[in-house]
């Protein structure tokens, strides 16, 4: 069995140390505090009584402009129209006669850009009877 001769590279030259590069520079200031992620914060309301619901909602959007929050709404959405036709007579007999009834229901949207935590301090207002909250937190603004 024949082997390759073996081949030797010339002795690499020492490389330079690299120069003392200065510190990076520092991104935060002291004594500022951290930027505070803001969430996209919907809030939900929803009642049979129009009434109550525009209390809290002119409630809750007062409030969120005293904490210098940045706000859209409300928003009002389609009412919702449930009927019921039935018929008067419980035993069937006689003459047709029908009873109509119907419940609207009203819905209110409301956007707020702010802090989780701040959500808790504007939405303990009093809130009316019969009406309905619901409070979705999206992730932080990038």
């Amino acid at each position: 069995m024949s082997q390759a001769p073996a081949t030797t590279a010339p002795a690499a030259a020492p490389t330079p140390a690299p120069a003392a590069q200065p510190p990076a520079p520092a991104t935060k200031k002291q004594g500022v505090e951290p930027e505070v992620l803001n969430h996209r914060i919907r809030i939900t309301l929803t009642s049979r009584n129009v009434k109550n619901l525009e209390k809290v909602c002119s409630d809750l959007i007062s409030g969120a402009k005293d904490q210098k929050l940045k706000v859209k709404g409300p928003v009002r959405l389609p009412t919702k129209v449930l009927r019921i036709t039935t018929r008067k007579s419980p035993c069937g007999e006689g003459t047709n006669s029908w009873d109509r009834f119907e419940m609207r229901i009203h819905k209110r949207l409301i956007d707020l850009h702010s802090p989780s935590e701040v959500v808790k301090q504007i939405t303990s207002i009093h809130i009316e009877p019969g009406v309905e909250i619901e409070v979705t937190i999206a992730n932080p603004n990038q």
